[in-house]
């Protein structure tokens, strides 16, 4: 079955609050206001400082990602937390490189740490749960992908991937559900009527197996005719005559 998986590349907003200093008298009190002030532009300055500093760190973490550089991604990542440890985004991003070398339970250690600053954060929870699915635990991730769905109903790619787990725990009815919410939000989206022919295959529906299947090649030539060749998924089916007629 096909999952999809996501990078995450946000960039930190960087405000600067810079106050101008007046004129002040030289009284006592008025003295101590302004060592105040100058305090305080003093602070907000530093912190816009390591903000930059951060988001170059968090920046280059994703160029090098992009060139699938991992290991080197990590330590800019690494770099943008030690700045700015309470960057929910660089924890993200962090985890996705670490996914990428299958580095999974440092990977899920790294969500969290992103969950714990936002919990709020769809990619956050969407990303633990394609973790939790390559550890095949499957109930966990479902778990994380409702989590991701609660945050951002129209997050389609957590409906497809919470279908494969449900799936996965031949929970079938419940994952022909989940992929109909993915269809619901984009009648357009291949992988999920790819992912219902796997899910009638399983069942041995070879009608409605051959009819998704169908749709998923219609919308993507090339791709899942070839795919459905070798998917184990469609072994009850395989020696059917419509299902050979448009796979071959």
């Amino acid at each position: 079955m096909v999952s999809w998986r996501c990078f995450v590349a946000y960039s930190f907003l960087t405000t600067v609050f810079l106050s101008g200093c007046g004129e002040w008298a030289k009284s006592a009190g008025q003295n101590s206001r302004q060592v105040i002030k100058e305090t305080n532009v003093a602070q907000l300055i530093t912190e816009a400082n390591d903000a930059q500093k951060a988001e170059n760190y968090f920046t280059k973490g994703n160029s090098l990602f992009n060139l699938h550089r991992y290991e080197e991604a990590i330590a800019a990542y690494d770099k943008a937390i030690s700045v700015k440890s309470e960057s929910a985004e660089a924890w993200i991003n962090r985890g996705n490189a670490l996914t990428a070398l299958q580095r999974y339970q440092e990977a899920l250690e790294s969500y969290d740490e992103a969950i714990a600053i936002k919990t709020d954060k769809h990619e956050a929870w969407f990303n633990k749960g394609n973790v939790l699915t390559k550890l095949q635990r499957y109930q966990e991730a479902i778990v994380s992908y409702d989590k991701a769905i609660a945050i951002k109903p129209n997050k389609l790619e957590a409906w497809i991937n919470k279908g494969i787990a449900l799936s996965k725990l031949q929970r079938y009815q419940e994952a022909l559900a989940s992929y109909d919410k993915a269809i619901a939000i984009q009648p357009n989206t291949h992988e999920a009527y790819y992912n219902k022919a796997c899910t009638y295959a399983l069942q041995n529906n070879t009608k409605l197996a051959v009819e998704n299947l169908q749709k998923a090649i219609k919308l993507f030539p090339g791709k899942y005719d070839k795919l459905a060749k070798t998917d184990l998924d469609f072994a009850k089916i395989r020696s059917n005559n419509k299902f050979k007629e448009l796979i071959q």
